[in-house]
């Protein structure tokens, strides 16, 4: 096993699946499978989910009706309603979970507090964080970053519907190449889309690896912590 400790990073839209916006049950149920391989190799998994999913169910609103600092709290809530749906299907497959907030929402979700995520992750249970940072303008690329660096991953995995970074758009031209490794200067001169650049920088300042990979393909996720070159590597490396 390469990465012990390690923060999955999923997008409220990966727990969507084929659907406009909402959950789908067979893909919360991969997921959850997908997380338990990986606990049951003795690795530590951390997991912050985004809200995507639940908030594009309000994309008919009409627009300036709600302010971005409105919208960014109500993008957060939606993570707690994905972050306590992922923990019921990790708890089916017989994984301990703890969801910890970063909005205080006692009946819920405890607060987050680094050292206690930390005990949680030493003694076998999967740590959810939701609700961002707490703060509007932030997003979840940027709270998964900052979690990471936080609790002392390994490494940050952000499982999407591609398998990595690539030199175009690979649903748009077939010539497109994937990139194995590449250096955080590179995503920046490249404008790389797949994360936002504020969350690339705090991986760069705090020497954090970062792995671009398809979280929909089984075993993915546990071949990326064994070590397997599994999508693309974003590194202080040049």
């Amino acid at each position: 096993m390469k990465y012990k400790r390690s923060l999955l990073k999923l997008s409220g839209e990966a727990l969507m699946g084929n659907n406009e916006f909402g959950l789908h049950s067979t893909r919360l149920q991969q997921y959850a499978e997908e997380v338990k391989k990986v606990v049951e190799m003795g690795a530590q998994v951390a997991i912050v989910i985004g809200g995507g999913n639940i908030f594009r169910g309000f994309s008919r609103i009409k627009e300036n009706t709600i302010d971005r600092i409105g919208g960014d709290y109500m993008g957060m809530l939606a993570t707690v309603i994905n972050g306590i749906a992922f923990q019921s299907y990790l708890k089916n497959v017989g994984i301990c979970t703890s969801i910890q907030t970063a909005i205080r929402m006692d009946q819920i979700a405890e607060p987050f507090v680094k050292d206690k995520a930390i005990h949680y992750l030493e003694k076998g249970r999967v740590v959810i964080f939701v609700a961002g940072l707490g703060n509007p303008y932030f997003t979840t690329d940027t709270a998964a970053v900052l979690r990471a660096i936080e609790i002392k991953a390994d490494v940050l995995l952000k499982g999407t519907r591609v398998d990595g970074i690539y030199t175009k758009d690979p649903e748009k031209d077939k010539y497109a190449k994937r990139f194995k490794k590449i250096s955080f200067d590179m995503a920046y001169q490249m404008g790389i889309k797949v994360m936002d650049q504020t969350a690339f920088i705090l991986g760069n300042e705090n020497n954090l690896p970062i792995i671009i990979f398809d979280i929909n393909r089984k075993e993915n996720f546990k071949k990326v912590i064994s070590g397997e070159e599994i999508g693309t590597l974003v590194s202080n490396e040049k």
